[in-house]
């Protein structure tokens, strides 16, 4: 029997009385890429921190190549082969590309002088197996983060990595670069590499893994072959109940609320009108870079705009800042939740309050009771788990604090909820929840606009599509029209042979 590159032997993790993992047991072949699944707080993060030495287990053992890790600390990790990439990249942006790669580690001369040289010299030789066009001298801050997790494979392989943990390593990227990640991890595995895929993305982990364990409250629940399960049973073991698969249901009616007109930006937006109607879900898709969360931006006041305007139920709003735009009933959700959405080390209830301090603190001193009040039935009606307003929001999942965002417009009586990337980064029970929170909106006569990476997601909640491409609009679509074909035939630009050819789409508001 081939001995398992990986083995995780009844792992169990406590932090004084509260036990996150509770006897976690399964293995990993050597070159098989491997998923790791389960809802935020199944305890996926801490079994990644316990292979990458950031965590002690409190009990049971880790084995690679059926030896122990007994030594801790990450940099004990990477000596037994083990390399993590994180979501969030750990890197330091103003350093180069081969500066990053040798973190912690320089090539010095008599323990002293760093040869930058040599240095960039292995860099280079180490992307060239993977991307050559990434130059080893250049400021890693400049780079794409998809290039930028390349460097962080090609650190592992000059590190001669047998390992490697991936957590969340598309959030950020375009189906494309997917697409070249995924050659990549193939590349890896054919070298015998090992790679365990963290992704709330379905459709990755049944493509590139061969088998997948899945966690639920800090247990295994069990590990299965892609080939012989199909989506539905997987989030059934994740969630430990079947989600209703729920068709869209249209809120829209005739009303005009919010309307658009020429806007343009000096980043990414130009000449885009549209109209939003009341209990109307819009949807805005397009390529990462076509200007959707600009255009979002522009709306709620947090960019300036160059050209064009905007008027709520037919009339006209200047919007020239966040302060204007939430006057006026709108509120973001942005893509960056934790960087653009939160305070983290402030709690839920006083991140609700962020947006309407004029209705708590009407003379400069806060309502306490009033505040707890609203906070309360806000959080009641988002579903916050567990419901503890009192408790700093970075302790919450992602879902969580997403829904704590939610509340705070609702505290601010928001009319318009602009929602940028609403289910990043969250899991597959929480990104139900989400939706059906959105549809509650639409339904008590909110407009909502959604703009999604995520072309099911889009299909699923929106009464109409927009799609932008190169900063313009380029089609709008609803009812039968809204596929991910006709989507993605939209968004991608087209070369000028190839659009001589195609009629323009026609754009209505």
């Amino acid at each position: 029997m081939t001995v398992p590159r990986l083995a995780f032997e009844a792992v169990t993790k406590s932090f004084g009385p509260v036990q996150v993992l509770k006897g976690v047991s399964f293995d990993v072949a050597p070159g098989e890429v491997h998923g790791l699944l389960g809802e935020n707080g199944a305890g996926k993060s801490t079994l990644l921190k316990i292979l990458s030495g950031v965590f002690r287990p409190t009990d049971g053992r880790v084995l690679i190549d059926g030896k122990p890790v007994d030594a801790h600390g990450p940099v004990a990790a990477r000596r037994a082969g083990i390399a993590m990439i994180h979501q969030e990249l750990q890197q330091v942006p103003r350093l180069t590309v081969a500066q990053n790669m040798f973190l912690g580690r320089p090539l010095t001369h008599l323990g002293m002088i760093v040869d930058h040289r040599e240095q960039e010299r292995l860099a280079a030789q180490a992307l060239r197996a993977i991307d050559p066009s990434i130059d080893p001298s250049a400021p890693i801050g400049k780079l794409k983060v998809a290039q930028r997790q390349i460097v962080e494979i090609a650190r592992a392989l000059l590190e001669d990595a047998k390992l490697v943990a991936m957590d969340e390593p598309t959030s950020s990227l375009t189906p494309a670069e997917f697409d070249r990640l995924a050659e990549i991890i193939f590349d890896l595995s054919a070298r015998g590499v090992s790679v365990v895929y963290v992704s709330h993305k379905m459709d990755e982990i049944f493509r590139i893994c061969s088998r997948s364990s899945i966690m639920r409250d800090g247990q295994l629940v069990g590990s299965v072959d892609m080939k012989e399960t199909d989506q539905k049973s997987v989030v059934s073991m994740m969630v430990g109940r079947e989600l209703s698969q729920q068709t869209h249901t249209s809120f829209a009616t005739d009303q005009v609320v919010l309307e658009a007109t020429n806007l343009s930006s000096a980043a990414k937006v130009r000449d885009v009108s549209l109209t939003l109607h009341k209990g109307e879900v819009l949807g805005i898709a397009g390529l990462v870079g076509s200007g959707r969360t600009e255009l979002l931006r522009l709306i709620a006041g947090a960019d300036q705009r160059s050209a064009g305007d905007v008027s709520i139920d037919g009339k006209p709003v200047a919007l020239k800042s966040p302060r204007e735009a939430i006057a006026s009933g709108i509120g973001l959700v942005p893509e960056e939740r934790k960087r653009e959405g939160i305070i983290p080390l402030r709690s839920v209830r006083n991140n609700i309050a962020l947006a309407s301090m004029s209705r708590f603190a009407p003379h400069g001193v806060v309502n306490s009771r009033a505040l707890k009040a609203v906070s309360a039935t806000t959080l009641k009606e988002t579903g916050l788990r567990p419901f503890a307003p009192e408790r700093e929001i970075r302790r919450f999942s992602g879902g969580n604090q997403q829904k704590a965002i939610i509340s705070r417009w609702l505290a601010a009586e928001t009319r318009i909820f602009l929602f940028d990337e609403p289910t990043r980064g969250i899991d597959v029970g929480a990104k139900a929840e989400i939706y059906a929170l959105i549809e509650k909106l639409a339904q008590e006569g909110k407009s909502v606009i959604v703009v999604s990476s995520e072309l099911p997601e889009v299909i699923r909640l929106s009464d109409r599509v927009l799609v932008m491409r190169e900063g313009q609009l380029a089609a709008e679509l609803s009812g039968d029209a809204i596929t991910e074909e006709a989507i993605a035939s939209h968004a991608i630009p087209q070369s000028p042979a190839t659009a001589a050819g195609t009629p323009a789409a026609p754009l209505a508001n």
